[in-house]
């Protein structure tokens, strides 16, 4: 179960937009709850320490949805993040040319076929040093770092742990406000 591919990014439907990955169009449905929930919980906990310093060392852009203009393509990950050395400011449009320090990707049913193998081999190819995967539904979260062209799983963790995880590894992370309660109806 993969996403539709498209011809070009003009026929995608008004409540979709899209990515272009290795040529081709693949359009992006709205997040699910799960998925906004994972996506929203993690922008707010990395941004306070890391972007706003309230906590932890800043230092860091942590932006939801950016798009990506890199090596041909046009990515939106869920969230990324820059340190600040590798952009000063952020541009003043809605591209971003400059390749981010970390990536994270929220799987979904409907997009994670795409994210583990199509974006992740994109990512890899542009040299973004950390990637992130995470499950709302299985409650894991995969951190992944780059070594040579090719990444590697450094750290998994999953449930409500509170962890570490790099590059972010200098304040705590609560796993369980990610996830939506396992006994939710």
């Amino acid at each position: 179960m993969g996403e539709p591919k498209l011809a070009a990014a003009e026929d995608m439907p008004d409540h979709i937009d899209g990515e272009r990955l290795n040529g081709e169009v693949y359009p992006r449905a709205r997040p699910s709850g799960p998925h906004a929930r994972a996506s929203s919980a993690l922008g707010m906990d990395l941004g306070e320490p890391f972007q706003r310093g309230r906590g932890g060392p800043g230092g860091w852009w942590v932006l939801d949805e950016p798009e990506l203009h890199q090596g041909g393509h046009v990515l939106v990950p869920d969230l990324a993040g820059w340190r600040l050395s590798t952009l000063p400011r952020l541009p003043r449009d809605h591209r971003f040319t400059i390749r981010p320090d970390w990536v994270c990707e929220i799987l979904s049913p409907r997009s994670a076929r795409t994210d583990r193998v199509v974006k992740t081999a994109i990512y890899a190819s542009l040299g973004i040093p950390y990637l992130w995967l995470i499950d709302p539904l299985e409650q894991t979260l995969e951190v992944r770092a780059l070594h040579g062209a090719h990444y590697t799983v450094i750290q998994a963790f999953g449930g409500p742990e509170t962890v570490h995880a790099e590059p972010f590894a200098a304040a705590p992370l609560e796993l369980d406000a990610l996830w939506e309660p396992l006994d939710a109806p």
